[in-house]
């Protein structure tokens, strides 16, 4: 097969499209014949050299694949050969083909195609595992997502309105703010023209935020304190404006507030195959129905990896960026 390799760290220029060997179904596993993959900010940060994929799993980029059942390995029921499946993965998506625990395998939801499901699985598990398993979103309650036009920010506003939450973002542009607001966002931050802890305050008669989802790290972690209202849960899912920051604890404890930081990639299986569970029990109807879909701002074709990170990098797309495998 051929698969987007990485022989030494570096720019979009250091993504290689070569011949490697299959995969094999291994105990357990399911091996995808793989139609496409999406770009996400950890595959940019392997890249560069920043970050490994967790031991014994595939060493090639992309957390997150769509495709067909190709091989069932043993220990495996549930699944068929030919049967058309997203799943998370902790590496290995941008390839023609990638082995996968069947307990991170997904159906194609009804009304999706198989290319365009490749948007799914990573940014679902990743919102339904941490604003609502981690921090437990409400009805009624207001939640903040910061880049809000982001793969994670689009789902996370759908799935924030569907659960009856009140919805505010931060974004770079009037167009990206525009696109949130057709998404359901009721509050929305040009984060390079507003404080996002005043306007929240204003929007919500200075309560604040109930639950904020952060890619941020430590450039925010202040001001996020400050954006909480009083038993609020920050969240802390990246760290795109760096890694260590000061916290008031004296804010924290006047709020009986909370921080909590998680990763997904390296979880245990048994983790992601409960977050995986949990996201078909939950969000897989509301995806069928067409309450919630993948916003997808292109698709390239995956020996044109390059290309795809420099749109990631420069933070010009809204939605997710699909690689497609050549047929």
């Amino acid at each position: 097969m051929y698969a987007i390799t990485i022989p030494e760290p570096g720019g979009p220029e250091a993504l290689v499209w070569g011949e490697v060997d299959d995969p094999v179904a291994g105990e357990g596993e399911v091996l995808v014949d793989v139609v496409a993959t999406a770009v996400n900010r950890a595959d940019i940060l392997q890249r560069q050299g920043f970050y490994d994929p967790p031991p014994g799993t595939s060493p090639y980029p992309g957390l997150e694949c769509s495709g067909r059942v190709a091989q069932v390995g043993p220990g495996v029921s549930g699944w068929a050969v030919g049967d058309e499946v997203c799943a998370l993965l902790s590496g290995g998506g941008y390839a023609g083909k990638v082995a996968v625990p069947a307990g991170q395998l997904l159906p194609v939801p009804e009304g999706i195609t198989v290319d365009r499901a490749a948007a799914l699985p990573e940014v679902v598990c990743t919102v339904w595992s941490n604003v609502f398993m981690v921090a437990h979103l409400r009805p009624g309650e207001t939640f903040l997502v910061h880049g809000g036009s982001s793969g994670i920010g689009t789902m996370a506003v759908q799935l924030a309105k569907a659960v009856g939450a009140k919805v505010a973002v931060t974004a770079g542009t009037r167009e990206k703010l525009e696109r949130c607001a057709e998404l359901g966002a009721d509050i929305l931050i040009n984060y390079r023209e507003q404080d996002f802890v005043a306007e929240l305050r204003e929007a919500t008669d200075g309560k604040g935020a109930d639950v904020i989802l952060d890619n941020m790290g430590a450039k925010y972690l202040d001001r996020n304190v400050q954006a909480l209202a009083v038993n609020g849960r920050l969240v802390i899912i990246g760290m795109q404006g760096g890694v260590k920051g000061e916290l008031n604890i004296g804010a924290l404890l006047a709020k009986r507030a909370a921080v909590t930081a998680t990763t997904l990639r390296a979880r245990p299986v048994e983790e992601k195959a409960a977050i995986v569970a949990a996201v078909r029990e939950h969000v897989w109807p509301l995806v069928s129905g067409g309450h919630v879909r993948p916003v997808i701002d292109r698709e390239i074709p995956m020996p044109d990896a390059a290309e795809a990170h420099r749109v990631v990098e420069d933070s010009s797309h809204i939605g997710k960026v699909l690689l497609v495998r050549p047929s």
